[in-house]
């Protein structure tokens, strides 16, 4: 294990900078920063939904994706850092091919909503939707795995299937779209990644 922290603050950053892993200063909106910090806000949103009552598959499958992001997290603070692999990905696809495997077809579009532990899956999800924009703008001046990418792209579908999930395990109804202008020229897909 690295450093322990003896003390939260150390004034360093009173200066509008901030430390990366490897010990040079950038600006706090550097985009490595802001790619990295994105990620630490969508493990905080998973962690949200981890202190609903969750049944054990969800609540392991949330705890074991919270480590990954830790770990993507580190990757983005320490320049030409590798850590997530296609494995990872390949992990991701597997479980949420099972859950939503044991979901009703989708024939609407869906709003966020539902019960409460749905929700916050669907704050997650968009969370993770601006993480994986912030890492895809970071990958346009420096190196970045290519995995990590793909392993948010992924990480967002799952969240989409796993509130659906979350809202028919608990018999809350999802919230339809009810349609509107756009209704007859679109077809149900969720986002469009």
């Amino acid at each position: 294990m690295g450093n322990r922290l003896s003390k939260i603050y150390t004034r360093t950053g009173d200066d509008g900078t901030t430390g990366l892993g490897n010990g040079k200063r950038v600006r706090k909106d550097d985009l490595r920063v802001e790619a990295y910090g994105t990620v630490d806000e969508l493990n905080s949103a998973l962690g949200i939904v981890q202190a609903y009552s969750l049944s054990a598959a969800p609540s392991e499958l949330l705890a074991e994706i919270q480590q990954k992001l830790f770990d993507l997290g580190g990757e983005l603070c320490i320049p030409e850092t590798v850590v997530l692999t296609a494995n990872d990905v390949e992990q991701l696809e597997l479980a949420l091919d099972r859950i939503n495997a044991a979901l009703p077809p989708l024939k609407d579009f869906i709003l966020p909503g539902g019960n409460p532990a749905a929700a916050a899956c669907h704050m997650a999800r968009t969370i993770c939707r601006r993480a994986e924009r912030r890492v895809i703008s970071l990958a346009e001046q420096a190196n970045v795995n290519s995995h990590s990418v793909r392993y948010l792209n992924r990480l967002s579908d799952l969240l989409f299937v796993l509130a659906r999930s979350l809202n028919v395990t608990s018999g809350d109804a999802e919230v339809l779209w009810t349609g509107g202008k756009l209704s007859d020229t679109l077809s149900p897909t969720r986002d469009g990644s």
